[in-house]
């Protein structure tokens, strides 16, 4: 007989405690920040942008993939969830872990009304993009940007 592994625990935060003990897997995606920047501003992102932070938890409680994103519409997708941040700590990769979230975040599109679950994700960032590929993501955009400040 198999034993099943045990479900994470998925939870919206928005305390300067749980993005804190969430850091160590977000600074994989961000190192730009540190953590005081990433606590700071996300919690300003919280109050002013609709942004939500989202961590899945493995069954000792430690946080293992990080997800930032708001609701969005937009004229050319419609009403979505737009992820800012993914990432699952390296260490538990091919866990299961980013797939638990993706897919929760998938049915909390469908829960809050959205057409779609739209994400940027950066060209450097190549084992990423096969497990957006394997999630049947297809590309279907690029995405320009240029420095005006």
């Amino acid at each position: 007989m198999e034993l099943s592994q045990p479900t994470p625990t998925i939870r919206t935060v928005t305390e300067a405690a749980d993005l804190r003990a969430a850091w160590p897997v977000a600074r994989q995606l961000r190192p730009a920040f540190d953590e005081e920047r990433f606590v700071s501003q996300v919690l300003r992102q919280i109050d002013t942008d609709g942004f939500r932070a989202t961590v899945l938890y493995d069954d000792t409680g430690t946080p293992r993939a990080f997800a930032g994103w708001r609701v969005l519409e937009m004229l050319s997708v419609g009403r979505h969830i737009y992820v800012d941040d993914l990432v699952t700590d390296e260490a538990s990769r091919g866990c299961g872990y980013g797939k638990a979230m993706l897919d929760w975040l998938k049915a909390e599109a469908q829960r809050l009304g959205c057409e779609r679950l739209q994400l940027d994700s950066g060209t450097q960032r190549q084992d990423a993009h096969a497990f957006y590929l394997r999630e049947r993501m297809r590309i279907e955009a690029f995405h320009f940007g240029v420095r005006v400040g």
